[in-house]
């Protein structure tokens, strides 16, 4: 199972500086104002080699003048029930407030592990200070500094610590997971609908009306794997309708547990911002990748109609444009059945393994004869690439890896693409050092 970790606390704490911090982004928006926080962020993480998800969730208040504060209580509550673990984030400069013990009382309730961080101690006296913070009954408290990352490291240790662990055992693990994903009222459950030939899943033109992660079985014309209808991920804060962020919370779980994911678009509309959002999520959890154009019935087109808009697809994606796109019409069954054959492809793609020594035959010369650019009038060495087992993950080990710049990393994944066909796949080039 994925591992979620939810940021709560009461406002102004810090939360979306240590947000930012951990997921190595600039994604939330901070600012000494109270309440800036109002719509949900989710970012991915990863410590020591375990990945996992982050949640920035509103802070906790009651009895303020703003006109969201209940809402976003409702959505801290979820985000404690749908978490694996909390990260609780306190102020040392503010001491325990009333606040903080309405917080810690529903952490105790939902019996999830928890790490509590005393935040803003930005020096050796503050330290002393977040003493105050063990009457809260939550365990050890870690003094950290968001803005400028002090202490976070054993902060994370401890993050990673409260994890389950993972037995590799998932049920089925041969069956390939496929998640229709999407802003709301695109047809993700026309389309499960529509592919298993029964109305399994509720639909109407009222965004929204899947709330859950609905799981059927496919086995029909020869194939055979689970297919995932989500709830849609919608743009922006409408944070009035709680039951939305259980919605995302799901889709998040949706993304991390499948194998490939068919990003439904509504062709009206084109792709906006938050179908680069769900790629993003997508493309970071390494997930295989199509986009399925639906409503073309309602387009008025001409012979260059179809590669025009694709081409703007194209654009928009950039620069991870190597993905299968399909024109659909869920409503009249056009092309329907191209969506699974072209999700079966991707999963192909993924699951492809290049053997080691074809890998080293093809790369090692293409190196040769454009090698990394010296660095400080250092020559920069890969001496041998492998491939992890079952992961788009390809491993170059060099004598200076800290020199390889990103550009000549894309140098490398458009040579892997040119010869094997990874399409929907991102592709992780991973530069190591040579031992």
């Amino acid at each position: 199972m994925p591992n979620i970790v939810a940021i709560v606390g009461r406002p102004n704490v810090g939360k979306s500086t240590l947000f930012n911090r951990i997921t190595e982004t600039r994604q939330a928006i901070v600012d000494e104002v109270a309440g800036v926080t109002r719509d949900r962020h989710y970012g991915k993480a990863e410590w020591q080699g375990v990945e996992f998800s982050v949640i920035d969730t509103g802070g906790y208040i009651h009895g303020s003048d703003d006109i969201f504060e209940g809402e976003i209580r409702k959505q801290v509550k979820i985000a404690i029930d749908e978490c694996t673990s909390l990260l609780f984030l306190v102020d040392v400069n503010d001491g325990v407030t009333e606040y903080d013990k309405e917080v810690a009382n529903l952490i105790r309730k939902s019996k999830k592990k928890v790490v509590l961080a005393s935040n803003k101690v930005d020096n050796h006296e503050r330290a002393a200070y977040s003493a105050e913070f063990y009457q809260l009954g939550l365990g050890e408290v870690y003094s950290i500094s968001a803005i400028n990352g002090s202490g976070t490291g054993d902060l994370l240790d401890a993050v990673v610590a409260t994890f389950p662990q993972d037995d590799g055992a998932i049920e089925q693990a041969d069956i390939p997971r496929i998640a229709i994903v999407g802003r709301p009222n695109v047809g993700k459950s026309s389309l499960t609908n529509a592919l298993l030939g029964e109305e399994r899943n509720i639909v109407t033109p009222i965004a929204g009306t899947t709330r859950d992660t609905i799981n059927s079985r496919y086995t029909k014309f020869g194939h055979d794997f689970w297919l995932i209808d989500t709830a849609g991920m919608r743009k922006k804060a409408k944070v009035h309708e709680d039951l939305e962020f259980y919605s995302v919370m799901r889709t998040i779980n949706a993304i991390e547990n499948s194998d490939v994911c068919l990003l439904m678009i509504d062709a009206e509309h084109g792709v906006e911002a938050q179908d680069l959002s769900i790629l993003s999520l997508i493309e970071k959890n390494r997930k295989g990748l199509a986009i399925i154009v639906n409503k073309w019935d309602l387009i008025e087109k001409d012979t260059k109609t179809a590669k025009q808009y694709e081409d703007k697809i194209r654009e928009r994606i950039a620069p991870f444009k190597d993905i299968p796109i399909i024109f659909v019409s869920v409503t009249d069954k056009q092309r329907i059945m191209k969506a699974v054959e072209v999700a079966m492809y991707v999963y192909e793609n993924k699951t492809r393994h290049v053997k080691t020594r074809e890998l080293n035959d093809y790369l090692l010369p293409v190196i040769d004869n454009q090698p990394p650019p010296s660095i400080k009038g250092k020559e920069i060495k890969i001496k041998y690439i492998s491939q992890l087992k079952g992961e788009p993950l390809f491993m170059f080990y060099c004598n200076l890896p800290q020199y390889v710049s990103e550009s000549y990393k894309r140098f490398l994944e458009n040579k892997i693409r040119e010869r094997y066909d990874f399409s929907g796949v991102p592709i992780v080039v991973s530069i190591r050092k040579k031992v």
